[in-house]
């Protein structure tokens, strides 16, 4: 899960549910934020027994597996941004394709009101994805503490990735780079938007999802298909901040490849397409029932 976080594509979520653990990682995570909420109300005792009946041999080896991942994974991911930008939006462009067609998958029922859902979230996320600016090159302490916070409610739901949105909202390279140089006033600024993000969210994801569920994730594939937009490699590929040159390198910007640029790009994105497919597969085959 913390490999499929990092980079903006497969869901963190959709892993979960293509393995099986999705609805325990659900329900941990609502325990937990109860807990919390006990502790809000004064309630010490309380929040003592909910915490100690946390389902701690699931959240521990889980969480720390996906920290594990994040940061080993940070510096390559922020070199290769500056290094091949075309090439990793390409990547990062046939993951989000796959995403979709699993997400699709995950509906149970498909109808033209689904269908409209789909088709309105798309065009509109794809129209105002036309209008950032591009990364946030300075953020200030509250936007990291948003970005955390609204990256890890993306985190559990299945089909779109919480980079995906620090993405769409400029603060993918600003986090990357704040992980990968470990900025541990910022990183501690994100971990707690992570943690009231969850403990908002966790409760209302439960109550939506169990009420309309094929509503939100058709929303959700709408969003992932007008986001394509900010991974289309060219001209610019994903948006990154180059500190050596001082530039800020827009990611919205559309034009066709050149004859001699295509290639690579585009089999990746096959690549990472097929990847996604058969991992999402192999989960289905072997998830428990």
């Amino acid at each position: 899960m913390g490999a499929a976080d990092v980079v903006p594509g497969v869901s963190g979520g959709t892993i979960a549910l293509v393995l099986g653990i999705y609805q325990r990682l659900i329900d941990s995570i609502r325990d937990a934020a109860r807990s919390l909420g006990t502790l809000a109300k004064g309630d010490v005792r309380g929040f003592w027994e909910r915490l100690v009946a946390l389902d701690f041999l699931f959240l521990v080896p889980l969480a720390a597996g996906m920290g594990t991942a994040v940061v080993a994974l940070a510096s390559v991911i922020e070199t290769q941004l500056h290094d091949n930008p075309e090439n990793m939006a390409g990547i990062f462009f046939g993951l989000v394709v796959a995403s979709v067609v699993v997400a699709l998958g995950l509906l149970t029922e498909r109808s033209p009101q689904q269908v409209r859902i789909v088709a309105v979230a798309a065009i509109v996320v794809f129209f105002l994805l036309g209008y950032q600016s591009g990364p946030i090159a300075d953020p200030s302490p509250f936007v990291f503490f948003a970005a955390g916070a609204l990256a890890i409610c993306a985190m559990i739901l299945p089909g779109i990735s919480g980079s995906f949105i620090l993405l769409m909202i400029g603060m993918y390279a600003a986090v990357i780079h704040t992980i990968d140089e470990r900025n541990f006033g910022d990183a501690a600024l994100i971990g707690l938007g992570c943690i009231v993000g969850l403990a908002l969210f966790s409760t209302l994801l439960g109550w939506v999802m169990e009420r309309a569920f094929n509503s939100i994730m058709a929303g959700l594939i709408g969003l992932m298909l007008g986001s394509l937009r900010v991974l289309w490699p060219w001209p610019n590929g994903v948006g990154v901040i180059s500190e050596e040159e001082n530039e800020v390198i827009d990611g919205t910007g559309l034009d066709w490849p050149t004859s001699d640029e295509w290639f690579q790009p585009t089999a990746l994105a096959v690549v990472a397409v097929i990847v996604v497919l058969v991992v999402a597969e192999v989960g289905k085959r072997y998830a428990p029932e």
